[in-house]
């Protein structure tokens, strides 16, 4: 029996009944050899850790961009916090650990330079110029299919895919879902994405408060006492609350108690209306916007310098009927495309290169 084979065999002995089994994967768009000694969810998760994409979260901003000091989160520490938290409580609730993991660090692999700000921009420029919009959930399932490995992207298994999606865990969403996925865009189908919403949602709250006040930006005692009095005092209090809640709570559906729910949400909206809104992260904007903007403009002009980065668009286009319509229906597309996969050091640079 092969390794593969043994560790699925485990999985149907030791995994609950909620849990996503590899052997009932749906499968990839391009079927292909299964591996001897991994799992398709080992193998999803070995492929987006080497990826280039998640490389380069290293030097993304997470939300503090005018801070590069070693205290603050980038886009790939905080992924690897989600990633933590959900397989913390993944391995508590005996679900899928690998599944949970592969989503985890792959869900932010859209995320464009300049943090929330940047992929403000970028959906704003989208929208301006005949594209539905820019969402880094959309992007990063984009990134997977598409973008990566020269335009063969990473043919992940169809639960991985689903999980990157939707895993961010808000009321509304500006984009739509394909065809190819089933449900709302919040609402992934099996309990390990449920799993990565939380967790995400757990690692930002908390290292955003972290990093606010590190930067001097907030004090302790600012933050909302009710909340605090149920989550706990410290940074470590307050996960170790979040997680056990979710761990406590879950049986067929990922939750918390009501209670912990809403303190979380308190906090959380306190976030988005006394600390995101503070004149260091917001005055950010107008530098990011005027970046972007300049180096969107350049680009659809210029869209010879993009194929110079990304050779493998040509071969995209050979293969449609009209070259020159394929241009003119995907190059908005393609620079935006770009754009999000810049670090905020090299948007910057180029910037200054475009501006000469």
């Amino acid at each position: 029996m092969l390794i593969r084979e043994l560790l699925e065999k485990e999985e149907k002995e030791h995994l609950s009944s909620y849990a996503q089994l590899s052997v009932e994967t749906r499968g990839r768009v391009k079927p292909e050899e299964e591996c001897p000694v991994r799992t398709c969810y080992q193998k999803d998760k070995d492929r987006i850790l080497h990826s280039l994409s998640f490389r380069l979260l290293k030097y993304k901003t997470n939300v503090f961009l005018s801070t590069t000091g070693e205290k603050f989160r980038t886009r790939l520490t905080h992924t690897l916090e989600v990633s933590q938290i959900a397989r913390t409580i993944s391995r508590a609730l005996r679900l899928n650990e690998d599944l949970t993991e592969a989503i985890s660090l792959g869900h932010d692999l859209g995320h464009t330079p300049f943090g929330h700000i940047g992929e403000k921009i970028l959906d704003r420029l989208a929208k301006r110029n005949h594209l539905k919009g820019f969402h880094h959930a959309e992007q990063s399932l984009r990134v997977v299919d598409l973008l990566e490995k020269n335009g063969q992207g990473l043919n992940l298994t169809y639960e991985v895919r689903d999980g990157i999606l939707k895993h961010a865990k808000r009321r509304k969403m500006n984009y739509q879902i394909p065809e190819e996925f089933q449900g709302e865009p919040n609402q992934p189908i099996t309990l390990e994405g449920e799993i990565v919403q939380f967790a995400d949602w757990i690692a930002y709250i908390n290292h955003d408060i972290d990093d606010a006040i590190n930067m001097g930006l907030l004090k302790p005692e600012y933050l909302p006492r009710e909340a605090i009095k149920i989550l706990g005092n410290s940074h470590g209090q307050r996960i170790d609350t979040m997680v056990k809640s979710v761990i406590e709570n879950s049986k067929g559906k990922i939750q918390m108690s009501p209670e912990v729910m809403k303190a979380t949400v308190n906090l959380r909206d306190f976030l988005f209306q006394e600390v995101y809104t503070l004149p260091p992260i917001a005055g950010e904007e107008k530098g990011a916007r005027e970046i972007l903007s300049k180096l969107y403009e350049y680009y659809l002009k210029n869209f010879d310098l993009i194929l110079k980065e990304m050779p493998w668009v040509k071969k995209v286009s050979a293969s449609g009927e009209n070259k020159e319509r394929f241009y003119l229906e995907n190059l908005e597309r393609f620079v935006i495309d770009f754009l999000a996969s810049l670090t905020d050091a090299r948007a910057q640079e180029l910037y200054t290169e475009v501006k000469k």
